[in-house]
């Protein structure tokens, strides 16, 4: 097995790889990877076998001697395809740490992409995880629907869809991200002392790269975004990167109308709806007002798990 570090002149294999792998995620194409590199220090590799053959890629980051995958993005971890098998997740876990200890790395944070993402069964990873005697680094709550077999929704939060409905939100989708995300920050500053991640026209940009995967859902009143919803779209899933809403919207349902529309919206096509975590502090924390509100929607929780090996 040999490592390669990414340059910019391996983007089209890349690329090409992650579309044709059983857990890639647009996410992981370069494209939107690269919209932040600055923040970043990039130490992504790529695996080939004796018949340089890729077969596997690891999008990855360093800070100081740690590597880590990857730290702009929710989820990393090895990347792979359908040829896949657990005895050669074995020899790529072997011959990454061989590579970390090499370059001066002590030690790798990993952050597992969740089975309900994949398109194959794709835990190859967990089980090499165990025998690196990895430790758990963070379990993260998040709040996610089973599409195929919904949970009823709670009487108060119909009602408040029917109120939405009867005070005249309109439920459409847009590309006015600059007003979207003024409207989360306004929240996220209120409540949490917090920024969004995205800038508008980050997001514009990404959508402009990704059209059919990042898409803007508002709630119209009078004219005014008052509610929304940023989402991701996988092909088994869609996950709720941002979701806002101001006093008025909370007040007359207009958030929830949104939601209630959206899960309606993909209830044929999904089999999942991920409104992601409500933690804190590494997982620590639970948001309970937050998870609350998602569970009654039909949420219940899965788990993103983080993991750590010492290589030193």
């Amino acid at each position: 097995m040999e490592i390669r570090k990414y340059t910019d002149n391996n983007r089209a294999v890349w690329n090409s790889f992650v579309a044709h792998s059983k857990n890639g995620l647009f996410m992981f194409d370069r494209n939107y990877m690269e919209y932040h590199k600055d923040r970043f220090e990039d130490s992504s590799l790529m695996f080939f076998d004796e018949k340089n053959e890729l077969v596997s890629v690891l999008p990855a980051t360093k800070k100081d001697n740690i590597l880590i995958s990857h730290g702009g993005l929710t989820f990393g971890g090895f990347i792979t395809d359908d040829g896949m098998k657990q005895h050669h997740m074995n020899d790529l876990f072997a011959t990454l740490r061989d590579y970390m200890k090499q370059n001066g790395f002590s030690k790798i944070i990993y952050k597992q992409v969740p089975h309900i993402y994949h398109k194959q069964p794709a835990e190859e990873d967990l089980y090499s995880l165990f025998c690196n005697n990895a430790q758990i680094e963070k379990i993260e709550a998040a709040t996610v629907i089973n599409l195929k077999n919904k949970l009823k929704m709670p009487k108060g939060r119909k009602a408040q869809v029917t109120r939405a409905r009867r005070e005249g939100v309109i439920f459409e989708e847009s590309t006015d991200f600059d007003s979207f995300i003024a409207l989360e920050n306004e929240v996220l500053s209120e409540h949490h002392n917090a920024t969004a991640v995205h800038t508008g026209a980050e997001l514009a940009l990404l959508h402009e790269r990704f059209p059919e995967q990042i898409k803007l859902y508002v709630g119209r009143y009078k004219d005014e975004i008052i509610a929304g919803c940023v989402l991701f779209i996988y092909d088994n899933l869609v996950h709720t990167q941002y979701l806002a809403a101001n006093d008025l919207a909370r007040e007359i349902g207009a958030l929830d109308f949104v939601v209630y529309n959206l899960i309606e919206m993909y209830l044929p096509t999904k089999t999942w709806f991920d409104f992601g975590k409500s933690t804190e502090g590494n997982g620590s924390i639970l948001n309970e007002g937050l998870i609350s509100q998602k569970e009654g929607f039909g949420g219940r929780t899965f788990v993103y798990q983080t993991w750590s090996i010492n290589v030193c």
